[in-house]
């Protein structure tokens, strides 16, 4: 007898949770990109560094950073009430 085939879609809220997980292990990516990105710039007129502008620049995207996190931060939690992914009942916990 054949066995049932796997769904060939994901739950959708199970979807949007690992597409928020991505988003979040990308963030950091994003924000070292970002810090580095004044490298890049080229120099001003003059012959002075321009460290006021790189410093607003960095605190911005710095705080930036932070609100995305911090709006990410409440779906990324545990749900009691959501199923254990396929494969990974045995993993965890004591024994």
């Amino acid at each position: 007898m054949r066995r049932p085939k796997a769904p060939l879609f994901l739950k959708r809220g199970s979807y949007r949770k690992r597409r928020l997980r991505d988003g979040a292990r990308m963030l950091p990516v994003l924000g070292v990109f970002l810090f580095m990105l004044p490298i890049l710039w080229g120099p001003g007129t003059t012959a002075q560094a321009d460290t006021a502008s790189d410093g607003i620049y960095i605190f911005a995207v710095w705080l930036g950073l932070v609100l995305v996190a911090a709006v990410m931060a409440p779906g990324l939690g545990e749900d009691a009430a959501e199923e254990p992914e396929p494969g990974r009942e045995g993993r965890g916990g004591e024994g």
